[in-house]
């Protein structure tokens, strides 16, 4: 199991000052402490809370069974927290966590909120892993027409040639002092840096566990 959580961080969520609803409950929303994608909604009363304070996993009651389930105990699935916050009223959780094997639904899916518009997979939360899933696929079924695709199938070469260019360009808009020139060329740096990490393979979110190290 996780190490339990640092005596700051239990000391931090007042949990005789949540307040649960008549069944002593209160809805836990669980989104990736990575990329922000809202993974699955389940009920704590006070006690499962504690448990997820404790163990640093998560803990929920289970309103049709009444009793306890500690996420992925049986799948494997496990929810290790990273973070809990809660809302302005103290009725309601949000719980940052790394889900293990990326699967947080019954039903196999990364999230239970994975029907968006009528599409089963519904995309990440945040723009850049947005981007890069665009990008990948662009990788795994590569068209004629695709400026991804030729970027691609350039290999580094290529690739690198835009990205120093790339970075040249943010630096010239720095200078200027352009604010929209600076965002445009930032974006443009970012999605050629993506395109490279793709190239090789590199998963995004190992990226961001970088930067979560650098906070």
């Amino acid at each position: 199991m996780s190490s339990p959580l640092s005596a700051n961080f239990l000391q931090a969520i007042p949990v005789d000052q949540i307040r649960y609803n008549e069944q002593g409950l209160v809805p836990a929303i669980v989104q990736d402490y990575l990329d922000g994608t809202v993974l699955m909604m389940a009920w704590m009363n006070a006690e499962s809370l504690q448990k997820t304070l404790e163990t640093g996993q998560t803990w929920f009651w289970s309103r049709s069974r009444s009793q306890f389930w500690h996420k992925g105990e049986t799948s494997g699935h496990l929810q290790h927290v990273r973070s809990i916050r809660y809302d302005c009223d103290s009725d309601a959780l949000l719980i940052g966590v790394e889900q293990i094997g990326d699967i947080a639904c019954h039903t196999g899916e990364r999230s239970c909120f994975h029907q968006v518009d009528g599409m089963v997979n519904a995309p990440p939360a945040d723009t850049l892993s947005q981007v890069f899933e665009v990008i990948c696929d662009r990788r795994d079924n590569p068209t004629l027409e695709s400026y991804t695709c030729k970027l691609l199938a350039g290999g580094d070469n290529k690739i690198l040639k835009k990205i120093g260019e790339e970075a040249a360009e943010v630096v010239m808009a720095c200078k200027d002092d352009d604010p929209d020139a600076i965002a445009s060329e930032v974006a443009d740096l970012l999605y050629h840096t993506l395109v490279a990490i793709a190239h090789h393979n590199v998963d995004l979110r190992s990226v961001y566990r970088k930067l979560q190290e650098r906070r």
